[in-house]
């Protein structure tokens, strides 16, 4: 992305909305030129900004592209660090314009309770990379990717981009139906060095990071490796949120081009969080978290023995949940400078997961008794199931997957010419198994069922093969000194097979027959896009953006709305032969801005001003035959398209400073966007048309404050979501809520022959207020319920990062 940073605007510990250099304005030596829209990692970008691991207190800024036409804003690694050392990339991306993002921990890793909206847009809806390599769809029990929170340590990001409305025609994504958000891993420093960071905080939070590099070795060549060790306890029960991660880059640099050789490797135990179900007949009643029973054993026997848990009905506590996932993540990428006038980027990449979610749970609740004796019918479930009551399911993946990219740039006079290809080819398995858990030497939540335990039952064992194919061109033609035309389309072809070695006990899964077989093909020729960016001073721009793109099915068995988990053979061939992808036309324009003013204390002012306008085409979903269905049991359910959604939207974003010492930013948001169609359940007609989509809200307001005063630096930010509703029909809705955040750091004073670089002593403070309220929603049926996590309480944190 083309952005300049002025030297005045670099003085303060600002969070800003910075406007880069438009035409006629001096840019800086750190600028690099790049094509209007530059094209991710494929195109040469500015210096990378310095990560945390620097331990800087220079501003940073939250920076609006100025090169683009469409709607792109960025956050730095630095300021990613200021939110929470560690912090999540997506989780950072709540302090932009139109983002709500919500977890149950506070550095937002933990997958299964993830909620994110763009514009409307759920997660899946969106697309993700790093460094261009394509991430998958996020849908916890991934089947095509992982989270970008697995795919590099936090302290090694060097920014991320979010698209908010239409992302990269050459984006490597499959779901980027409305955005993309994008994450660049910050290169090795040019001089030798080691950085040390120890965060500890609330709940027995240890985190430690460490970082060595090279430094400059022989003709261009760089590296760095880091690894980090964290472990955290949940905040309602005694669980142990932990893992281990690993990255590595190598860099070679010279005229003739750029190599980048890049390397992750993640292992993480989750323990999960239970939502709370929510009726209006339980509004008052229903307990605001679900903590789980373990480690006390004795408790959990007892529990069951007393039937506590049935008294407390959907809203039973369960021995203990998490989520298990071991990654390998690497790609090789070569920028190939063939003259002045043409450049050729190529990355192959690779991807193993293995991963498990578990659920240890009371064995004669939400419909498990009918599960079970399919399989073990008449006998003694509690004899079955190891003597104590409790029954361990798990869901146990497989991804390998690997790719190439390829893009080819071109400047010819006034036109920057680009076009590309990606092909990726996915092989995953999923399986479903129970297995006992045995009173006499209970399973905990860091180990996967033992050797020594053979599943009870295997109920579905998938193998699902994808090929993607996906090619874009594009030309940024610049008609005038002062106005730039881009147009192009992408062409995306999705191939999928799923066979089934075992096949569930037909009427065990949901009343299903059998899972289907076969193929299911699904090809787009052409997605326009068409744009216009007018530089109407050296202080304003105007931009409007058109873009057409579409999602295609999920592929998976056991994870979101795929056509591979529906309970027939005969269901899947009339997916197949009536249902389509869902689409969506995204139109956006905007106004950017960039002044310098005199106005009192007030020295500068940056902002932007944008309206968009979706529509959004063949809604896809998931219709359950069986109203007791629940997502432990799990299944298929009926997949239809429902009709249209059509939303409208104004972000306005701006930072006022005064003076190089304080900044106040702001971001106020106003989304509205409503289902078209009602649509039918079985025989039932389900009066959507009209209503908000649930789990969005109409209102977002963030602001950060920030201000630096010689060694010292300090950040409050404040964040305001609306009423969401949370049901498809809006007969339910959770209340607006406002949280604040807090930073105070100092950079400690060091003597010249110490042989420590930089020191930074910082406290971060989540949810100040200690607020209580409803974070991710799990929209579960049309009408009269549906299920909450809830907020992590107020957490402590500090962190002392040292570099030599």
């Amino acid at each position: 992305m083309t952005t300049i940073r002025r030297a005045a605007l670099m003085t303060g510990a600002a969070l800003a909305v910075t406007m880069p250099a438009f035409a006629g304005a001096q840019r800086t030596a750190a600028l690099a030129t790049t094509a209007v829209d530059g094209q991710g990692p494929t195109a040469p970008t500015a210096k990378e900004p310095q990560a945390q691991a620097e331990g800087q207190t220079e501003g940073q800024d939250i920076v609006v592209t100025g090169a683009n036409t469409r709607s792109v804003t960025q956050i730095t690694g630095v300021e990613m660090q200021r939110v929470l050392p560690g912090v999540s990339p997506l989780q950072a991306l709540q302090t932009l314009p139109g983002v709500t993002y919500l977890t149950a921990d506070p550095w937002g890793n933990n997958e299964q309770n993830i909620s994110l909206f763009i514009h409307g847009f759920n997660a899946q809806q969106l697309g993700y990379t790093l460094d261009g390599v394509p991430l998958g769809d996020q849908t916890y029990g991934n089947f095509n990717g992982l989270s970008p929170q697995r795919a590099i340590i936090s302290e090694n990001v060097a920014r991320v981009t979010l698209a908010s409305g239409a992302g990269d025609l050459g984006t490597a994504s499959t779901s980027n139906l409305g955005g993309t958000i994008d994450t660049f891993s910050s290169d090795p420093k040019p001089a030798f060095g080691v950085q040390l960071n120890q965060t500890l905080g609330s709940y027995d939070a240890s985190r430690l990071y460490v970082r060595v590099d090279t430094g400059s070795f022989g003709n261009g060549n760089s590296a760095y490796i880091a690894g980090v060790r964290q472990k955290a306890r949940a905040w309602d029960f005694d669980g142990i949120q932990g893992g281990y991660q690993a990255n590595a880059k190598f860099v070679h640099d010279d005229q003739n081009g750029k190599l980048t050789l890049y390397g992750a490797f993640s292992d993480k135990i989750e323990p999960n969080e239970d939502a709370t179900v929510i009726t209006p007949a339980n509004r008052a009643t229903a307990p605001y978290a679900r903590p789980f029973l373990y480690p006390n054993f004795g408790a959990a026997l007892q529990y069951l023995a007393s039937g506590a848990y049935r008294a407390a009905g959907s809203n039973y506590r369960n021995y203990y949940s998490d989520a298990q996932r071991t990654d390998y993540l690497g790609y090789a990428r070569y920028d190939w400078k063939v003259d002045d006038r043409v450049t050729w980027s190529n990355t192959g990449y690779y991807h193993h997961n293995d991963g498990v979610g578990v659920v240890a749970g009371p064995i004669d609740v939400a419909g498990l008794p009918r599960l079970f004796s399919f399989y073990y019918p008449g006998q003694n479930l509690t004899t079955v199931f190891g003597g104590s009551g409790f029954a361990t399911r798990t869901t146990e993946y497989r991804i390998d997957r690997g790719g190439l990219i390829s893009t080819i740039q071109l400047a010819l006079g006034d036109h920057r010419i680009e076009f590309g290809a990606w092909y990726e080819h996915q092989s995953s398995s999923a399986f479903r198994r129970w297995y006992p858990l045995l009173v006499g030497d209970p399973s905990t939540p860091y180990e996967r069922p033992r050797d020594d335990l053979t599943p009870l039952i295997t109920q579905y064992h998938s193998e699902i093969r994808v090929d993607e194919y996906q090619t874009h061109i594009q030309d940024s033609w610049r008609v005038l000194p002062t106005l730039t035309v881009q147009a192009g389309f992408k062409s995306t072809f999705q191939n999928a097979t799923q066979r089934l070695p075992v096949q569930p006990i037909p009427g065990s899964f949901t009343g299903s027959v059998a899972l289907p077989v076969g193929k299911l093909n699904t090809h787009r020729g052409f997605l326009p896009q068409v744009g216009a960016l007018w530089e109407v001073t050296g202080d304003e721009q105007v931009f409007v953006n058109a873009q057409k793109n579409i999602r295609q099915f999920q592929t998976s068995a056991a994870a979101g709305l795929s056509p591979f988990a529906l309970g027939s053979q005969g269901a899947f061939e009339i997916f197949r032969n009536d249902v389509k992808p869902e689409t969506s036309w995204t139109y956006e324009a905007g106004l950017r801005t960039r002044r310098s003013v005199s106005l009192g204390p007030i020295t500068g002012f940056d902002g932007q001003i944008s309206y968009y306008h979706v529509d959004f085409s063949d809604r896809l979903l998931g219709i359950s035959p069986n109203p007791v269905i629940t997502s432990i049991v799990s299944g298929a359910a009926i997949l239809q398209n429902v009709g249209d959604v059509k939303t409208d939207g104004i972000d306005v974003a701006g930072t006022l400073r005064f003076g190089s010492h304080f900044s106040f930013y702001d971001a106020l948001s106003y989304n509205v966007s409503k289902f078209q169609d009602d649509y039918t359940n079985g025989t039932a007609l389900v009066a959507t048309s009209g209503k908000t989509v649930p789990g969005t809200p109409k209102w977002l307001n963030k602001f950060v404050a920030a201000a630096n005063y010689d060694v010292f630096d300090a950040q409050l930010i404040g964040d305001y979501i609306g009423k969401r509703y949370a049901t498809f029909t809006n007969d339910l809705s959770v209340p607006g809520y406002f949280t604040l955040a807090g930073r105070i750091a100092v950079r400690v004073p060091l003597d010249a022959g110490s042989g420590i670089r930089t020191a930074t002593v910082s406290l971060n403070v989540t949810n100040i207020t200690d607020k209580k309220a409803a974070s991710t929603l799990s929209i579960g049926a049309a009408s009269g319920t549906f299920n909450q996590f809830p907020l992590a309480p107020r957490q402590f944190f500090g962190t002392i990062a040292v570099g030599f």
